[in-house]
């Protein structure tokens, strides 16, 4: 429970964190939960290959 938890605030920091940079580098800033989706899937994809 504390994984999913930790996993959850750390993709809200992310989300935060790209889009703000996207804002300062003038690039288009991607949809809040588009970043939270990208990154709940790679960090599972990685926890997955960890478990060879």
């Amino acid at each position: 429970m504390e994984g999913i938890l930790s996993l959850a605030v750390v993709a809200l920091l992310g989300a935060f964190v790209v889009r703000w940079t996207a804002s300062k580098l003038r690039l288009p800033v991607p949809g809040r939960a588009a970043v939270i989706t990208v990154f709940v899937l790679v960090v599972l994809a990685l926890w997955g290959q960890s478990l060879d």
